[in-house]
Order: structure tokens, then C-alpha cells, then sequence
């Protein structure tokens, strides 16, 4: 193998110490035990204060959060560690084209808030599979989405949430991969416990205010390292590492030099690693299924006080989402200049050296820079923020997989299961959930040439466009029935999985070697293959639909966009069902009288058996019907959300030309 001289060591930038070394310091240490013990402190208060309240109280409470708070926490539940080391890897690696997967939701947040969360709010559900429910009817639409919920769980939240984490644990501490996963899941147990979901809601805003002041400060350090933007662009034209031939291969230097495209987002429709229709046209479909009918972000504007809240949060989450660019993407691609042979190696020998895959190292890109660049004390903060607020987020996919798995298949397996069974299974539930997403890191680790993002978006746009295609349909075509939609979302699903499962048996190649997989399942770009697939869902579930029998209007009042303003009254599909919880609702305790005990009280209380408070009158029940489906807005916060949606596309033209 060729050895020479770093060319980063000759320049006078420093070598990287050894990783056992980085976080030593009392400085850091002392910042790092501080935060978490502040965070798990709030969480056990917010936990206790929560489970104060009573069943009437909590509910009569909903809809009640402002705009500010809700924009901060869609930004903070959709921007984790995962874009931290993604985003600067593909950046690292490619360029800035990758930024445009986060300008993409500059237009989605804003059909979000003026579309489809209206029509959400009119049918007066709170979770997706309720929406399809009640809007197709049968249990299998419901069932599908809650299994297929999961497997997204496992194979993009959890697991990428869980490498991208442990990559900076590795780094902070020297530890192997997958002891850092097991550290890092034990904190997240102990956070779950004594911080408790309740917790988020109060730690989102305070974590995206510092996480934003962190990365404004350590864009500052690199940006001042590499002497300011015009350096910039020259040095990450030059940034190619020493060793560039070995382990008996023949390396093209299209591999190792940077694209001569790195600084256009727009890029060859056909050559191009982000192709221009697939970034206008893919990327928009998938970013329909994320921000318009994923769980979690649709859950945060349904608690907003009116429309004009939910409008203003969705434009402020816009603005902010303009940031990664210059606060992620563009340090990936400094990270690269300073530690060049490290993040840019192509030498398979040489990156299992640097960070232990063969397939390169980019995903390391902005942990080193957090762990080389910030000053004592300030790198302890940026990596506590950064695991605290991964560990915000497992809890709550943990939290919410739980749930699906609970509520929406549990019980109807076991239909007569009492609360404290449920509870078991949850639990359980979540501990398979975990034992399942270590299984997968592997090929998080290995996928799509080792860069976590392109990963995120390639598996997206195998299993998004279906629900996109069903959801958009659902709602703005009130022809569709339920068999257009069954049929439409299993076709495109085995599809879909048709093309990711090849990717996986095959691998998705890289530039040392192309894939074997067939030039007709995968010779397609992802982003092209999110088009296809949307394309298909949508004849399909139209052709099944027009051969079959519609749903007559009486059942599509309020939930669909050309009857949303009906008034009249709607009957539900499957209306004489009992739901399990409202069965559940006429089962009183058996002693009223009697008082838990102390031990007895902490039990309930970290369990989640909490005991039932007084049931809402007819008159609260009422009250509260009203308020989570009304979407009136005063005329002149309207005109002032709609005139802010018209600067916001105004800026998302700009910053679109301006890189193009």
C-alpha cells in the first residue's frame, strides 16, 4: 500500500490525538454531567405535573399551544443527531446539493398548514390510521399503516438515530460501535425513567435555542480556520487525501477529487448523484409522506390553539429548516479540507483504519469537527445537546411504536386484554423494537456507499410514495373508495420493497465497485424510482376505485377538501363498532375509597398505571368536540400568515437560484 505525508499535517493543521483522549477535560465533563442532570430534573418534574392532572383537565387542555413553541418542536423532532452527521457527510462527499432535501420542506410545511392539517382537524382525528378509519372505513387500511409505521421505525428512525449517535460516543470516548450502542441505549433507558415523554414538550424548544447556538459557533470556528468563504470553495476543490491506491485496486480519481458540481444544487439529470428532476419532482412526493402524513409531525399541529397558530408554526419550522445548509452541510465540507485523509479516504484498508468500515468515513465529518474545534467546555455542551436531544427522540419513536403496536394490533389480537397486560406488551414490545434495530445498523452502516442521509432519503422514497399517493388522493379526490386504497398501498408497497430488498442482497455499490444488482430493478436513481412508484399507486388506486362502488357523500362530510365546509352531519363508516377504549370508559374501580399507599403511588406513577380521574361531562364533551375541529381564523391573522407563506416561497425561490 502507498504511504506518504498527510497533506493536512504539512499545511500546519493539527493531527488528530488519540480518540481515547477527547472528552477528558473537567470543562467538558463538568458541562456534560450538568445538562443531563438539568434535562432528567425538568423531565421528573414535568412527569409529576402531568400525572397531577386530571382525565378532564388533560383533554380540556388540547389545542392550546402557541405558535413559537410548536414551530421550535417541529424543527427539533425532524433535525437530530441523524441530519448532524448525515447532512455534513453528504456534504463532505458530494457537495451542497444535499441541503435541498431541507429546502424541499420550505413548500411542504406550508401545504402542511393549509391543507391538510385543516382537513385533519375538521375530521377530528388525532393519529393517520384514525384519518384513513374514518375516512375509508374497515380495519385493514388501519392495520397496514400501523405495521408499516413500525418497520419504518426500525429501518430509518431508530436505527439511523442509534449509528449516527453512537458514532459520536466512538469518537468522544474511543469505544467500539456497538459498545457505544449499548451505553448509549442504558442513558436513554435511565432518561426514559426519570425524565419520561412528558418531558419533550418542555425540552424541544430549550434544546433547538442551544443546539442553533452551537452550530452558529462551530460554523463560526471553521469558517475562521479555513480563512472565510472564498478559501472555502477553493480548498474543498482541492481537498483530495494522500493515499489514493492500494489493497491491489485500480481507483479512478473521480472517487477521491470532488465533483466539479459540488457547489450547484441543480445537477445532471442522468450523471448527476442528485439528479434535478428527481430532486424537484422525487423529493417533493416523499417530502409529502413526511410532512404531511407522518404521525409525529402532524401530532404538533393538531395542539395548536386555532389556525393562524398552526399557519405561523409551520412558516417559522420553514425558516428555520433554510439553516442545516450553513449550519450542517457547509462544516461537513469544511470537516473535509481540515481532515481530509480521514473523512475523504477511499482506500477500504485505510477507512477501516480511520473509522472501522470499509466504505468510507464521511458520516464522521461533523463529529470531528465538534471534537477538534470547539473549545473546552462548549464541546461538552454540543455533545450533550446533540445525544440529549437523540435521546428526546428515541423516546418518543420508542413511545409511539409502542402505542401502534398496543392499540392499533394488540388488541386485536387480544381483544378482551385488561390495561396492565397492554402495559406489559408495550414493554416488551419496545425491548424487540430495540433487540431489531441493532440487528439493522449493519446496513445502515454499509448502505448507499456509507453516507447516512443518502440512506435516509433512498429507503424513503421505497416506502413514502404509496402512503403520499393514498393520503393526497384520500384527500382531494372523494371518489376514491377503500379498495382503491388497500390495493394501491399494497402494490406500491412490494414494489417498493422489491427494489429495497435487492439493494440489500446485492449492496448498493460504490465507486470502487459497481452493484450486482439488476441494471431493471436498480439502474434507476431513487429519487427517479419515488416518481414511478407514486405514478403507479395513483392508477392503481383510481382504476380500483371507478370499478368498484363510491362512498356516498353522507360519509365523506368533512373529510375530504370539496366537502370540508359541510355542515351537515356526517355518519361514519363502521359507526356501530365499539372502540376497546370507550368500552373501557364504563368500567369503574372497584373502591373509589380506597388510597394507594406510598410505594404503591411511585409504582403507578414510572409505570404508567395511573388511575382513572373523573370522566367529562356532557357539557365539557361537547365543548371539547367543538374546539378540536374548528379551524376559524380571525381575518387579520390570515392575512398575516398568508402574506408570511408568500415570503417564505419569495426566500425558498432565492436561496434555490441563488445555489442552483
Amino acid at each position: 500500500m502507498a504511504t506518504t505525508i498527510s497533506p493536512s499535517a504539512t499545511a500546519g493543521v493539527p493531527e488528530l490525538p488519540e480518540m481515547s483522549r477527547r472528552i477528558q477535560n473537567a470543562a467538558d465533563i463538568s458541562v456534560i454531567v450538568i445538562y443531563f442532570v438539568v434535562v432528567m430534573v425538568v423531565g421528573l418534574w414535568a412527569m409529576l405535573k402531568t400525572n397531577r392532572d386530571t382525565v378532564g383537565g388533560f383533554f380540556l387542555a388540547g389545542r392550546n399551544v402557541a405558535w413559537w413553541p410548536m414551530g421550535a418542536s417541529l424543527f427539533a423532532s425532524n433535525i437530530g443527531s441523524g441530519h448532524f452527521v448525515g447532512l455534513a457527510g453528504t456534504g463532505a462527499a458530494s457537495g451542497i446539493a444535499t441541503a435541498a432535501f431541507e429546502w424541499n420542506a420550505l413548500l411542504l410545511l406550508l401545504v402542511l398548514g393549509w391543507f391538510f392539517v385543516p382537513i385533519y382537524i375538521k375530521a377530528g382525528v388525532m393519529t393517520m390510521p384514525e384519518y384513513l378509519k374514518k375516512r375509508f372505513g374497515g380495519k385493514r387500511l388501519q392495520i397496514y399503516l400501523s405495521i408499516l409505521s413500525l418497520f419504518i421505525c426500525v429501518a430509518l428512525r431508530i436505527s439511523s438515530d442509534i449509528f449516527s449517535g453512537a458514532i459520536f460516543i466512538k469518537l468522544a470516548l474511543g469505544l467500539d460501535l456497538y459498545l457505544a450502542i449499548v451505553i448509549l441505549l442504558a442513558i436513554t433507558a435511565v432518561y426514559t425513567i426519570t425524565g419520561g415523554l412528558a418531558s419533550v414538550i418542555y425540552t424541544d424548544t430549550l434544546q433547538t435555542v442551544i443546539m442553533l447556538i452551537g452550530s452558529f459557533i462551530l460554523m463560526g470556528f471553521a469558517f475562521a480556520k479555513i480563512g472565510g468563504y472564498e478559501n472555502f470553495t477553493e480548498q474543498y476543490m482541492n481537498a483530495i487525501p494522500s493515499v489514493v491506491e492500494g489493497d491491489n485496486l485500480t481507483i479512478s480519481p473521480r472517487c477521491y477529487t470532488p465533483q466539479e458540481d459540488s457547489f450547484h444544487i441543480f445537477r445532471d439529470a442522468v450523471t448527476g448523484d442528485i439528479p434535478w428532476p428527481g430532486m424537484i419532482f422525487g423529493m417533493t412526493i416523499v417530502a409529502v409522506w413526511y410532512w404531511c402524513t407522518d404521525q409525529v409531525i402532524v401530532q404538533r399541529c393538531l395542539s395548536g390553539k386555532d389556525m393562524s397558530h398552526v399557519k405561523a408554526a409551520c412558516i417559522m419550522c420553514g425558516y428555520l429548516k433554510l439553516l442545516p445548509m450553513f449550519l450542517m452541510v457547509m462544516p461537513g465540507m469544511i470537516s473535509r479540507i481540515l481532515y481530509t485523509d480521514k473523512v475523504a479516504c477511499v482506500v477500504p484498508s485505510e477507512c477501516v483504519k480511520h473509522c472501522g468500515t470499509e466504505v468510507g468515513c464521511t458520516n464522521y465529518a461533523y463529529p470531528l469537527l465538534v471534537l477538534e474545534l470547539m473549545p473546552d467546555g462548549l464541546r461538552g455542551l454540543m455533545l450533550s445537546v446533540m445525544l440529549a436531544s437523540l435521546m428526546s427522540s428515541l423516546t418518543s419513536i420508542f413511545n409511539s411504536a409502542s402505542t401502534l403496536f398496543t392499540m392499533d394490533l394488540y388488541t386485536k389480537i387480544r381483544k378482551q386484554a385488561s390495561e396492565k397486560e397492554l402495559l406489559i406488551a408495550g414493554r416488551l414490545f419496545i425491548i424487540l423494537l430495540i433487540v431489531v434495530s441493532i440487528v439493522w445498523v449493519p446496513f445502515v452502516q454499509i448502505s448507499q456507499n456509507g453516507q447516512l442521509f443518502h440512506y435516509i432519503e433512498s429507503i424513503s422514497s421505497y416506502l413514502g410514495p404509496p402512503i403520499a399517493a393514498v393520503f393526497l388522493l384520500a384527500i382531494f379526490c372523494k371518489r376514491v373508495n377503500e379498495q382503491g386504497a388497500f390495493w394501491g398501498l399494497i402494490i406500491g408497497l412490494v414494489i417498493g420493497l422489491v427494489r429495497m430488498i435487492a439493494e440489500f442482497a446485492f449492496g448498493t455499490g460504490n465507486c470502487l465497485a459497481a452493484s450486482a444488482c439488476p441494471k431493471i430493478i436498480c439502474g434507476v436513481h431513487y429519487l427517479y424510482f419515488a416518481i414511478i412508484l407514486f405514478v403507479l399507486t395513483i392508477l392503481v388506486v383510481l382504476g380500483v376505485s371507478l370499478i368498484t362502488k363510491p362512498i356516498p357523500d353522507v360519509h365523506l362530510y368533512r373529510l375530504c377538501w370539496s366537502l370540508r365546509n359541510s355542515t351537515e352531519e356526517r355518519i361514519d363508516l363502521d359507526a356501530e363498532e365499539k372502540r376497546p377504549e370507550e368500552a373501557d370508559d364504563d368500567v369503574e374501580e372497584d373502591n373509589p375509597e380506597e388510597r394507594p399507599g406510598c410505594f404503591r403511588k411511585a409504582y403507578d406513577l414510572f409505570c404508567g398505571l395511573k388511575r382513572k380521574g373523573p370522566k367529562l361531562t356532557q357539557e365539557e364533551e361537547a365543548a371539547l368536540q367543538k374546539k378540536l375541529t374548528d379551524t376559524s381564523e380571525k381575518p387579520l391573522w390570515r392575512t398575516v400568515v398568508n402574506m408570511n407563506a408568500l415570503l417564505l416561497l419569495a426566500v425558498a425561490v432565492f436561496v434555490f437560484g441563488y445555489f442552483a
